[in-house]
């Protein structure tokens, strides 16, 4: 079906709605093609899973016989839960045949009992397991047997991998090291927002996966075709997209693929010419919307923090965030608070370090903290 709103802010439809990436797109594709497993490192909502559906789709167009899989273990808590959508995004997914996914998967499952139920349109089966804690490292094991066992390519996706940091149990890092070097029919991209953990879990000599993967890291798409691809859409409508428009909408969000989609999609809905008013009517009416969640988001830091966000929020980027200037132009306290402000809301994605310096990671808060200033 195709979208009512050429520019998605949720999914994925097919290339026709998918900007540029084409030499990301290609590296990442051969990669996969010639059994190469790939770390992909970018901020969040730079466009990171819109391009591993991009190339999943590539690759399918090449094989469709071939399996792909994605997952976000983001809000995953400890390897339970890990294990626990792993097994769900697996199991089932290598069979055509119901039957045959059945009988393999309670074959290979024997650590816990695995339940099946069935698509009603498609038939393809889903299967939910109860892991005990004791079963982990069993059940992963099978689940790995099983994916060895298929005699069909698969590609498998793990989105926000650093997640697997903050469990409270250790030593799956190495656990899964052990078994994806062995799967001769399996490749995985593994994806994360948090450069420093990507970084330092594939490129450090003291941890499980160094040297294991090839690294890619994607930044913003290119302002000019990324304008030319706004245009075409707009085009259809009837309507102009001048080059002064886009540019205010791209330096606006420094480039940032998402924030760039909102507004271009609410721009696409207002059936109007669009122009740099109505770019500015689009994001103060997100930000206005989003009033009451920033509300309630700054309920939970203490007057500091909050200071600290504004300040950010007006001089970003920040590069000297420990400046006698920029401590004394906001009136903050001395460079001990604020270095402790500023790691929980590091830790906490409000704020994130980029080359240039500190910014606001939500460019709609950002905005919103200017307008809400001293």
């Amino acid at each position: 079906m195709k979208p009512n709103n050429p520019f998605l802010i949720t999914g994925y439809h097919s290339p026709e709605y998918f900007c540029d990436r084409v030499r990301e797109t290609a590296i990442m594709t051969d990669a996969l093609h010639n059994e190469r497993n790939i770390t992909l490192i970018a901020p969040r909502r730079m466009g990171k899973t819109g391009l591993i559906k991009n190339v999943f789709y590539k690759l399918k167009e090449q094989k469709a016989e071939i399996v792909t899989l994605y997952m976000d273990i983001f809000s995953t808590q400890n390897t339970a839960d890990f294990v626990q959508m792993f097994a769900n995004t697996v199991l089932g997914s290598l069979d055509t045949i119901p039957q045959k996914a059945v009988s393999r998967v309670s074959k290979f499952i024997r650590s816990c009992r695995p339940v099946f139920t069935f698509d009603e349109l498609t038939g393809t089966p889903k299967v939910t397991i109860d892991i005990t804690p004791e079963n982990e490292q069993i059940t992963i094991k099978e689940i790995f047997d099983y994916l060895g066992s298929s005699e069909r390519r698969c590609y498998i996706a793990i989105d926000e991998f650093q997640q697997i940091n903050e469990y409270p149990e250790k030593g799956l890092e190495a656990l899964l090291r052990s078994y994806t070097q062995f799967l001769p029919n399996v490749n995985f991209i593994f994806s994360g927002s948090k450069q420093h953990i990507m970084q330092e879990m594939f490129m450090s000599a003291k941890r499980p996966f160094y040297q294991s993967t090839q690294t890619i890291t994607i930044d913003c798409i290119n302002e000019t075709e990324y304008e030319k691809f706004a245009a075409a859409f707009f085009k259809e409508q009837s309507f102009d997209m001048h080059s002064d428009t886009f540019h205010h909408i791209y330096t606006s969000f420094s480039g940032h693929t998402w924030y760039i989609q909102a507004i271009l999609n609410r721009l696409y809905a207002y059936h109007r010419q669009p122009d740099i008013e109505r770019v500015d009517e689009a994001i103060s009416e997100i930000v206005d919307e989003s009033t009451y969640t920033y509300e309630n988001l700054l309920t939970a830091y203490p007057s500091m923090s909050i200071k600290l966000l504004k300040a950010i929020a007006k001089s970003q980027p920040v590069k000297e965030i420990n400046s006698g200037e920029f401590i004394a132009q906001y009136k903050l306290k001395a460079a001990s608070s604020v270095n402790t402000a500023l790691k929980k809301l590091l830790q906490n994605e409000l704020v994130y370090r980029t080359a240039e310096g500190y910014i606001i990671y939500d460019h709609f808060l950002a905005i919103w903290l200017r307008l809400h200033s001293f």
